[in-house]
């Protein structure tokens, strides 16, 4: 498998040196940066596949990570960014969501799974750190038409796929779900399936989405 090319944008030098020595052989770091102007000019020089970001950053406008994302999305669609923070704070995580980001971490992750959720958001899924998914219902509203969709839509669905969809919207892990359920992570894989098939959907990026949209989470 091709490394997914990364830069690595946080205003800590320590942390950015411990995420680079954590990280495995799926990513490679391609570039770093420490504040907003100097983060934007990183991502548009070096073009890569994901961009890891911090929320809180120096520099620019004073908008942080949100700032980054807003300047660099539109010149550079095919760039994903993931939010990796120490914050946990509802406001963050709806901020960089607004901004386009395909996901929040916080920098409680391990190196294995922050290898593994930048290759997910490479990827075009969604990643978020358990129950922080359901901050990102603040960033959608839900009519009375939408829940009633939600309910037949729902109808689709065993009460174990239901349960499944809910923990994988939140972003949990194939492993942290089969954890909570006690069941195999491969009878996950198989629910996860058929959920996508059953709503129509083609990735956890998606379903995310469709869950919030219809206040599921």
């Amino acid at each position: 498998m091709t490394p997914v090319d990364v830069v690595l944008v946080d205003d800590h030098h320590m942390f950015r040196a411990g995420v680079r020595a954590s990280l495995d052989g799926r990513v490679r770091v391609v570039g770093e940066a420490d504040a907003v102007d100097d983060a934007v000019e990183a991502v548009h020089r070096l073009r890569p596949t994901v961009v890891l970001l911090d929320v809180h950053l120096p520099g620019g406008a004073g908008g942080g990570g949100a700032e980054v994302l807003r300047r660099s999305q539109d010149l550079l669609p095919g760039t994903r960014f993931l939010a990796l923070s120490v914050s946990d704070a509802a406001e963050d995580v709806v901020a960089v969501i607004r901004a386009g980001a395909r996901g929040y971490v916080t920098k409680a992750i391990s190196g294995p799974d922050l290898s593994a959720a930048v290759v997910q958001v490479a990827g075009g899924d969604a990643v978020f750190s358990p129950r922080l998914a359901g901050f990102v219902l603040d960033a959608f509203g839900t009519s009375a038409a939408d829940v009633a969709i939600a309910d037949d839509e729902l109808d689709r669905l065993s009460a174990r796929e239901q349960e499944v969809m809910r923990l994988i919207a939140r972003g949990y892990a194939y492993k942290e779900v089969a954890s909570e359920l006690f069941i195999s992570i491969k009878t996950v894989e198989t629910h996860v399936s058929a959920v996508l098939r059953k709503l129509q959907l083609s990735s956890r990026h998606e379903l995310t989405r469709w869950a919030a949209q219809r206040r599921l989470l």
